[in-house]
């Protein structure tokens, strides 16, 4: 399973990303140490004390008033960075391996109609089909949220990844990685599934489409993700589906 280099990717990413956040917070600290420090400064201008050493001390209190002002400043940008370096990063499927060779399987297909009532399924894992009027969210799952709603998403061009419950916590590191990747209206959704066969690592599919590989293969992944993502026959614009879950 050669998972490496996109991990040395991740944890590059998500190094640089925390790195901001937690120089705002060292900073976002300092900035509140300051405000304390000419808080009591300010405290020690009595009365009775003589002009001068009034002036002193008040000049004093606003150096340190300006030092915090500044500071709060820098962890404020600091955030800024953090939250936008994760709004910026782009999880392109072309970026992704690809070009491997593949053994999928074409699915006999069911239908697309929709509907609320119970669904027996041909296929243990099913790739077409009747189905609810609604998708779900891309992303990782942790639970299984039941095949009428993967079906739908498989029907807007989504790939869904079935792994095993108790796959390793590389493995599911890394298929959180890939669940952040988009193209077009269509995205990635990694799955628990008790019904994997046995003797397989991961079920990789989309709409009438099915890939079972013994092992996790990135460059295999990469691939089925590169030449399935999107081929749906309900294509939603981006802009409207917007991470799923919307139809």
């Amino acid at each position: 399973m050669d998972m490496n280099m996109n991990h040395m990717q991740m944890d590059h990413e998500a190094g640089t990303s925390y790195l901001w956040l937690i120089v705002g917070a060292i900073v976002l600290l300092f900035s509140i140490a300051a405000y304390i420090w000419s808080s009591r400064t300010q405290k020690s201008v009595l009365a009775h004390m003589k002009k001068n050493e009034r002036a002193v001390i008040k000049k004093k209190t606003r150096s340190i008033r300006m030092a915090a002002h500044a500071l709060l400043g820098v962890s404020i940008i600091a955030f800024a960075l953090f939250f936008m370096q994760g709004a910026l990063t782009k999880y392109d499927v072309a970026d992704l391996n690809a070009g491997a060779a593949i053994d999928v399987t074409d699915d006999k297909y069911y239908g697309a109609d929709h509907t609320e009532e119970p669904i027996q399924y041909e296929m243990t894992i099913p790739t077409s089909g009747p189905h609810n009027p609604h998708d779900i969210k891309f992303g990782f799952y942790t639970d299984f949220p039941g095949y009428p709603y993967l079906v739908h998403n498989l029907e807007h061009g989504d790939i869904i990844i079935y792994y095993r419950e108790n796959a390793s916590d590389e493995l599911k590191q890394h298929l959180k990685y890939l669940a952040k990747f988009r193209k077009a209206g269509s995205g990635i959704l990694a799955v628990p599934n008790k019904d994997i066969p046995e003797g397989s690592e991961v079920v990789v599919t989309a709409w009438t489409k099915t890939m079972k590989l013994d092992q996790f293969d990135d460059a295999k992944v990469g691939t089925f993700i590169n030449k399935y993502i999107n081929q749906g026959p309900e294509k939603i614009p981006a802009s409207i589906r917007q991470g799923g879950g919307t139809m």
